[in-house]
């Protein structure tokens, strides 16, 4: 197992861990799998032995159910092993249970130790931006949490550009807690993240981490053009992210992913997350399971290694559009590109230089 750094904090994380979204199947989360205490406890067995010392959930997952079998599924364990949770989303019926109030946060926290048994959260995500609660009372009362011993530190997940940078001012301005990661979808079958979420984690040091990597189960090689959805999976069974906007392409990207595990012998899925570990600002890769043989293929990715022109034909086949101003800056900035600039710019500058060498 490799081990990264998270942002700028001084956590090494293991580049894979351990999502509980397929835990208790309750309520929306029925079709994301209904993993029980048992079957959970050897999960975390299995990812133990493989060096996973990470494990994430949220209050959100299955009514908390999905926190308390994951918290009984660590007990006894290392206190090595971290565990994150997530606040921003219903928890009751009452109209201050959900956001990101200094009201709901403080209750939230409070809800999620007592289901997981522990007496702190090591990393506590903001599961999404809310534009009614201003950014100084969230982070007050992350500070609070903070300075209580309930969390370590604090992230945030699926904000946009412009609103992990306002949380990320208010915390230097205010000297507030500030978020070390950022927990976002980015996959094969969807670089959105590339635009904006990406370069700002290169730029500004922040962790990421990658949930629905798979893009639940799109990317597994098991959706092909012209067959049969296979059954018993998320997307037949009613969970409907992410949202394809492309199926072609999506079918075009699987055929490439098939192509380069045939080469290497191994799964498309192992494919898929080991190109996910070889990109730029990504930190760990969070995988969700409802069987352990699927665990087992997906915690091999760590010994896939592509080659250049492997990369290179994924990235070509799953290119996201440059949207404006990207086209203008590929265009007119080409030459001045920073790190972060690059991680969507990158390719196409080493096609421009792969071309003037061949001049």
């Amino acid at each position: 197992m490799q081990y990264r750094q998270l942002g700028r904090s001084g956590l090494r994380v293991s580049a894979f861990n351990f999502g509980s979204v397929t835990f208790g199947g309750q309520g929306g989360f029925a079709s994301t799998g209904n993993t029980d205490v048992s079957a959970a406890a050897r999960m975390v067995d299995i990812c133990v032995e493989h060096g996973v010392n990470m494990f994430d959930t949220a209050d959100a997952y299955s009514a908390g159910v999905a926190e308390e079998i994951l918290g009984k599924a660590l007990q006894g364990r290392s206190r090595e092993l971290l565990v994150t949770s997530k606040v921003r989303f219903p928890t009751g019926e009452g109209p201050n249970e959900q956001g990101l109030s200094r009201h709901h946060i403080l209750n939230a926290c409070e809800d999620s130790l007592r289901r997981l048994g522990r007496d702190h959260i090591d990393l506590y995500y903001l599961h999404e931006w809310d534009g009614l609660t201003s950014v100084d009372e969230t982070l007050e009362a992350l500070q609070t949490l903070r300075q209580q011993g309930k969390i370590r530190y604090a992230g945030i997940s699926n904000f946009s550009g412009w609103q992990a940078m306002k949380v990320l001012s208010v915390a230097e301005r205010d000297r507030l807690i500030a978020p070390v990661s950022q927990q976002i979808y980015y996959s094969l079958e969807a670089r959105d993240a590339e635009y904006e979420l990406l370069p700002l984690a290169v730029d500004q040091g922040l962790g990421v981490q990658v949930w629905s990597p798979l893009a639940c189960g799109l990317l597994s090689g098991k959706f092909r053009r012209n067959q049969a959805a296979p059954e018993d999976t998320r997307r037949v069974e009613g969970w409907s992210e992410p949202e394809v906007r492309d199926s072609e392409k999506l079918y075009d990207t699987v055929e490439v992913l098939v192509r380069v595990g045939e080469e290497h012998g191994v799964s498309a899925a192992r494919v898929a997350l080991a190109w996910l570990l070889g990109r730029s600002g990504v930190t760990s890769v969070v995988l969700g399971a409802r069987k352990e043989s699927q665990l087992l293929d997906n915690l091999a990715a760590v010994d896939v290694h592509l080659t250049d022109e492997q990369v290179e034909a994924l990235e070509r086949v799953s290119a996201p559009a440059l949207i404006y101003p990207y086209w203008h800056q590929q265009r007119a900035a080409f030459e001045r590109l920073s790190p972060a600039d690059l991680v969507l710019h990158g390719p196409a500058q080493r096609a421009r230089q792969a071309l003037e060498k061949t001049k």
